[in-house]
């Protein structure tokens, strides 16, 4: 269900709905970035829907088992190839496939640099090496500055399910300082847009399947969710059952290291962004001798079961949209919101939600904002403060009958299109958590689950609760309750928590430090809002993971930026 915000900067919970959930996609703003809307400048107040949402989506290409201590992942391949001998065949790089969110082919990088594309072959089954293989698709802008150049930073922007080849050009920019001595690199993992991508449903139906009630109140409405949800389960493995078993986070993690041999490297230089903290963090417990300069950002608790990480993200979300209100009061008449304190435009908030669930609105074409749609948009809007104007304009237009931004920010969610097509993101997410997590939940634990996340958040409680049913039907058991962390003897690893985080609360950022072993994770604060730190634009951040990943310098843990 509720999947969360497809982070890419990402993360979420089980699947479902547009999902604004824990360790569902969290979604940054890079990850918006490289789908059809998202984080819009301040614009005129006044203006139609059809420039809105032509703004919005402009605005969004705009912003964006055991240890092992081997230094080997042990790849072999069919007939006893050596896959760590690959030698990737770069090319300039094709337009986005359409399970990458589709769209134009990059831009060349400043001073006409350009980005190229490969892809390399890695076990289908980590357990059987020298078995059959798959491709994962690559990318990669070589560093400026080839006589100082250090290596390869490998990229994982979130999800889990969100494409790095199609996010890094989008994101580029914010890491510009970083190529100066990388080879800046990322991928699409294994069952995401170009590698081996899972498929669960045609365009057609995942507009009927997001558009379905996914907070039900009665009984009819609850079977006809658990109907859908057991439909959309056996059309992924319909369509990708074979591949359904080996999408999880740690077959994810040796691929990271194969791909770290093959691009010559000794140790891997890693950035991970929300989940793909969860995926370094994974990597660094089986390869802590391998771990090169790394950092985790907007980092995902590693001590949460899904439960805790959906309610967390309950929590987080709650947080964001009390500050967005905090903020729409402090700017009184120029806030088009009701209500004169946070509470009264919360309350706002609700019944406009209450509304569209008797009675949904008109949205983009033939298509209406449901109360679900809604939620889902208004979680988009919260991974980061420059998505606050549009949210306060699209909730004013709801109100008056005009769903169309709300329903453009769900989509930007879900990773549909303004042509109406679907990446792969939503369903590569359900595939990779429903794998990583046993968690599998009845419907009446559910409904048992309920009361304590309405108390938590009035406005995403029932949304995220719902969601503990996303993995309930899979076909595939999950791994682990909670994934194991541990790194004893690694590197240090520069770990970043944001205060006001909503998609991955800034807990979790000390909970990975503990995780990871003394003198290992290095913890750094930002106070500040959104989903993220380095791409918030703090110079302090900034300048702390410049300096270590460029030069070495690691900062005093308990660094505070604000």
């Amino acid at each position: 269900m509720p999947t969360s915000p497809s982070d890419p900067y990402g993360d979420s919970i089980g699947h479902g709905p547009p999902g604004a959930a824990g360790r569902g996609p969290h979604q940054d703003r890079c990850e918006a970035a490289a789908g059809p809307v998202g984080a819009a400048r301040r614009g005129g107040a006044a203006r139609r829907a059809g420039t809105v949402l032509a703004a919005a989506s402009a605005a969004l290409l705009l912003v964006t088992a055991g240890c092992s201590e081997s230094k080997s992942s042990g790849a072999g391949g069919e007939e006893g190839r050596d896959l760590t001998a690959q030698q990737p065949d770069w090319q300039p790089c094709p337009a986005p496939s359409e399970a990458e969110g589709g769209g134009p082919a990059p831009s060349p990088l400043p001073g006409g640099a350009p980005w190229e594309c490969s892809f390399i072959e890695v076990p289908r089954d980590w357990s059987d090496p020298q078995g059959e293989t798959i491709e994962l698709a690559l990318i990669r802008a070589k560093a400026r500055d080839q006589s100082k150049r250090i290596g390869s930073l490998i990229f994982n922007f979130g999800g889990p399910g969100g494409s790095g080849v199609s996010t890094l050009p989008a994101a580029a920019p914010e890491f510009e300082r970083l190529r100066s001595r990388y080879d800046l690199v990322s991928f699409d993992p294994r069952g995401v847009g170009r590698s081996q991508a899972v498929e669960c449903a045609d365009d057609k139906q995942l507009d009927e399947y997001y558009a379905q009630d996914f907070i039900p109140d009665d009984a009819a409405e609850e079977q006809a969710l658990v109907d859908n949800l057991r439909a959309y389960d056996d059309g992924c493995e319909k369509h990708s059952g074979e591949d359904l078993p080996y999408v999880g986070t740690s077959n994810a993690a040796r691929d990271m290291d194969l791909m770290r041999q093959v691009l010559g490297d000794d140790t891997l230089h890693y950035f991970g962004i929300s989940y793909g903290t969860e995926l370094g963090g994974v990597y660094a417990h089986l390869f802590p001798k391998n771990v090169g300069r790394a950092v985790f950002d907007a980092v995902v608790d590693p001590t949460n079961t899904a439960e805790q990480a959906s309610l967390g993200q309950a929590a987080g979300f709650q947080l964001a949209l009390t500050n967005f209100a905090k903020d729409c009061v402090a700017r009184g008449d120029a806030c088009r919101l009701p209500g004169t304190t946070p509470a009264e435009i919360q309350g706002f908030i609700v019944d406009l939600l209450a509304r569209l669930e008797k009675k949904p609105i008109e949205g983009i074409g033939d298509r209406q904002l449901t109360q679900t749609q809604a939620t889902n948009g208004i979680a988009q809007a919260l991974y980061s403060k420059e998505f606050w104007p549009l949210l306060e304009q699209g909730l004013d237009e709801a109100d008056g009958g005009n769903g169309a931004l709300l329903l453009a920010l769900s989509d930007a969610m879900n990773g549909r299109s303004k042509d109406g097509t679907y990446s792969n993101l939503q369903a590569a997410n359900a595939a990779i958590n429903c794998v990583d997590y046993k968690s599998r939940y009845s419907l009446e634990q559910t409904k048992a689950k309920l009361p304590e996340f309405r108390k938590t958040s009035p406005v995403f409680g029932d949304y995220l609760g719902w969601g503990l049913m996303g993995c309930t039907q899979w076909p595939v058991p999950g791994q682990w309750e909670t994934p194991d962390v541990s790194a004893p003897g690694a590197a240090p690893i520069l770990v970043i928590g944001n205060t006001g985080d909503p998609a991955t609360p800034y807990e979790g950022a000390k909970a990975m430090v503990g995780e990871l072993g003394k003198g290992v994770g290095i913890e750094l604060t930002y106070e500040g809002e959104g989903h993220g730190s380095y791409n918030s634009g703090n110079a302090c951040v900034q300048k702390a993971v410049d300096q270590y990943l460029l030069d070495g310098k690691v900062p005093a843990a308990g660094t505070v930026c604000r």
